[in-house]
């Protein structure tokens, strides 16, 4: 049997005229320093493109030519959608792109140049400098002068530029010379500045459904042109492919292609779910440690805690554990939800979480993995009170009200008889002489004396916390205490 993938380059040479390019029209080669060159396309271009299509990978050469042949991210491509809507009318604006890695940033970037028939320049923020900047810009306004078309100026990994690089930007979008396309992977209102973000509209990319992936792997396999080549792949295969890439499809595409290879390299025709685990060989997880994506995995685990939904709780922290995060910062997480969500409702949390946190100390991972699942059946199935926050919030707000205020004498100290003399401590009654263990005096300045700061709850324990508050309450004169009947 000969190589499927190998009789495909004989093809793509043999058809190239017939292949789409993967780069807009009039795009030259990628140049050093990171950016693809600003020289207008000449007679060799068009030749230069088709053998750089040859030797690339599968996820480019299946880049989409057109709009209609992007699959996913519907929210920006159907008919009423703002972005499709502004190429429809050939007017887009600068813009960022925002998402996950292989949700499509380039292939719209390119997209958007070939709907408007602007010119496509590419920089990477890794690579070029506020000089390729300038040199964009000069080039693009010449292109305008001569009358010879806008220009959409892709800026990869915007969030990577220092503040003069994003500055050097400001006078070409300001003034419409380019058209700028950037591309996060970062949330931008964080990392780019904001005289940039107030001229451009965020668009967000999502990963792909597994659906959307599968669509896209078919096409790879049926596409005689800039497919796979004449290997078969099993429905199975595309299926577990789809759902083990964490929405990417750059990844989808290079693991079948990866895939192929593995089964052509065993002399068989058909690629099966085996050859896709090999290609992967293992489930993805989206998550970075340093990014958007660690905040929001954090955020899902401790509100799965907080809503006493035990299964999604252990879903969050092993996607956490798995993708490399510190346990550290998990059980961290965990001691501070104990007294924050649970409190006094369940006392015992606060020493689970602690011991969880002690227990990845002393033992470490993989192992302490048991005490931080141990902690978060726990911390999940119990009660829930917030109103040691609710108490922590109302009493810093007090305080700042009345920074000024005076601690009465009678609670001041009385160590010196010069103190005394001043009346500090006179008049002070000793709790334990009482029977209750309460005596009635004040100790509140005079200015927050009337004010209540925790307010019980009635779940789990505290209903028994709560009730001995009240006794005191009443010995000493306080103001009765609202018991909601569910925690705000």
């Amino acid at each position: 049997m000969g190589s499927a993938i190998g009789m495909q380059v004989t093809r793509l040479v043999s058809c190239a005229a017939a292949a789409p390019s993967m780069s807009t029209p009039g795009v030259a080669a990628p140049a050093a320093g990171g950016k693809e060159s600003m020289s207008d396309p000449d007679l060799f271009s068009e030749q230069r493109q088709e053998r750089r299509l040859r030797s690339a990978p599968l996820a480019t050469r299946m880049r989409p030519t057109t709009l209609d042949e992007v699959v996913g991210q519907q929210h920006l491509l159907a008919a009423d959608a703002a972005f499709r809507a502004m190429l429809s009318a050939r007017r887009p604006a600068s813009m960022i792109l925002w998402g996950p890695p292989g949700t499509g940033k380039t292939t719209l970037a390119r997209l958007i140049a070939a709907e408007i028939g602007a010119r496509f320049e590419q920089l990477s923020a890794t690579s070029a400098g506020v000089k390729d900047v300038r040199a964009v810009l000069a080039t693009a306004a010449r292109r305008i002068d001569e009358e010879r078309g806008r220009t959409v100026l892709f800026l990869d990994e915007i969030h990577r530029f220092t503040k003069a690089q994003q500055d050097a930007l400001l006078p070409g979008v300001e003034d419409g010379v380019v058209v700028l396309v950037g591309a996060t992977t970062e949330n931008p209102f964080f990392e780019v500045n904001a005289p940039l973000i107030s001229r451009a509209t965020v668009f967000r990319t999502e990963p792909l459904a597994p659906d959307d992936l599968a669509v896209l792997l078919r096409r790879a396999v049926d596409d005689p042109m800039r497919g796979l080549g004449g290997i078969a792949v099993t429905g199975d295969a595309i299926e577990v492919l789809a759902g083990r890439v964490g929405g990417d499809a750059r990844m989808a595409l290079n693991a079948l292609e990866a895939a192929a290879a593995v089964a052509e390299g065993s002399g068989r025709d058909r690629v099966d779910v085996s050859d896709v685990v090999e290609a992967l060989q293992r489930r993805v997880i989206r998550y970075d440690k340093a990014g958007d994506r660690h905040y929001d995995v954090v955020s899902a685990f401790i509100k799965s805690l907080r809503g006493s939904d035990v299964d999604a709780a252990l879903y969050w922290l092993h996607t956490m554990i798995d993708a490399g995060e510190d346990p550290k910062f998990v059980a961290r997480r965990m001691v501070v939800l104990a007294s924050e969500d649970i409190g006094l409702a369940d006392q015992q949390a606060l020493s689970v979480a602690l011991d969880a946190f002690r227990t990845v100390e002393v033992v470490g991972l993989p192992e302490a993995a048991y005490a931080l699942t141990h902690a978060a059946i726990y911390l999940a199935a119990s009660p829930k009170s917030n109103s040691v926050a609710r108490a922590m919030r109302a009493a810093k707000e007090l305080v700042a009200e009345t920074s000024g205020a005076s601690v009465p004498a009678h609670l001041r100290s009385g160590a010196t008889e010069g103190d005394r003399a001043f009346g500090h401590g006179v008049g002070y009654r000793y709790a334990h002489d009482a029977p209750e263990g309460v005596v009635a005096q004040v100790h509140l300045p005079v200015e927050a004396a009337a004010e209540t700061l925790y307010e019980p709850g009635d779940r789990g324990e505290e209903r028994d916390i709560a009730a001995r508050v009240a006794a005191a309450d009443r010995i000493l004169g306080r103001p009765r205490r609202e018991r909601p009947g569910e925690d705000r």
